[in-house]
């Protein structure tokens, strides 16, 4: 005779985690038998976000290349030296995206105090090598991070930690809502690299030491773009000329970037690899220790103990 099941406690525990206990964008725990998994996001970008990005991303990319986009007889070339101030609001439409992704994301105290941690942690390594050849280990940290944590992560991280580190190195005025776009650009590209869940090891070491080094000079080429209409009186063969040609002007610019930020620009690049190949395993597998950790999507079940 077979006996009877014990019944049941009452007592409610936690359900069994299946693979690697991360969370899914429904919040159910994926894990396979070849050991990926489906990494977490503490932010995600929601439709308000994404439309809210896309219009910031479009006055962004007018702020910065409006000398190649105005015509020679635009009027807009007249108030040359009174763009910083009219592209300053850029910082309003900026803080408008990152409200709206906290907001529609519902982010959690866990990855609001994360998001803290590593937007700190940037903002102290960013004048570490200030004045040194570009010797800036933040952009290593962002890149890591925004690969962990997802494009809209990466998005509120970067504007942040820009803003943050503005504020310890005394860096605030109307190049600050640049850089701000621009970091978070940077680090948003990292969250949309291939291979989020299945590439691991050296090749992904690799994928991110030549994206950050590209990124880094991307990211030097645009805040140059920035400053450059706005330096005339430095050399007048290599400054913005808003009677020339668009052409000529690009002769220009390219002169300019050549003469005045590559080296800088090679510096934080080559720091970046460098960081990425020695550093970027063990910063890698804590973040994303962390991150499994924190559980942002994973929803605690209970079930009947036998």
């Amino acid at each position: 005779m077979t006996p009877a099941p014990a019944p049941a406690t009452g007592k409610a525990t936690p359900a069994p985690a299946t693979g690697t206990g991360t969370g899914t964008g429904t919040g159910t725990p994926v894990g396979t038998a070849t050991g990926t998994q489906r990494q977490a996001r503490a932010v995600r970008l929601g439709p308000r976000s994404l439309v809210a990005l896309a219009l910031v991303s479009a006055v962004g990319v007018a702020a910065f290349g409006w000398p190649f986009l105005a015509p020679p007889a635009s009027t807009l070339n007249a108030h040359a030296q009174d763009a910083p101030w009219l592209f300053a609001g850029l910082l309003v439409l900026l803080v408008g995206v990152v409200a709206a992704t906290i907001s529609e994301s519902g982010l959690g105290p866990k990855a609001v105090a994360m998001l803290g941690v590593l937007a700190a942690t940037g903002a102290a390594l960013r004048p570490i090598g200030a004045g040194t050849a570009g010797l800036e280990p933040m952009f290593f940290l962002m890149v890591l991070s925004g690969r962990v944590l997802g494009p809209g992560f990466g998005l509120v991280l970067g504007s942040v930690t820009m803003f943050a580190s503005a504020l310890l190195t005394g860096g605030v005025g109307p190049w600050l809502p640049f850089q701000m776009l621009a970091m978070g650009w940077f680090t948003m590209g990292a969250g949309l690299l291939p291979g989020q869940d299945g590439l691991r090891g050296r090749a992904e070491l690799c994928l991110l030491a030549a994206y950050g080094f590209l990124a880094a000079l991307a990211y030097g080429t645009v805040m140059n773009m920035a400053g450059w209409p706005f330096m005339a009186a430095l050399a007048s063969n290599i400054s913005f000329d808003p009677d020339a040609s668009v052409p000529a002007n690009l002769a220009r610019f390219l002169t300019y970037c050549l003469a005045t930020s590559l080296g800088w620009d090679l510096g934080r690049a080559l720091l970046t690899v460098v960081l990425a190949l020695t550093l970027g395993a063990p910063v890698l597998r804590a973040l994303r220790r962390a991150t499994r950790r924190a559980a942002f999507e994973t929803p605690v079940t209970f079930t009947g103990h036998p």
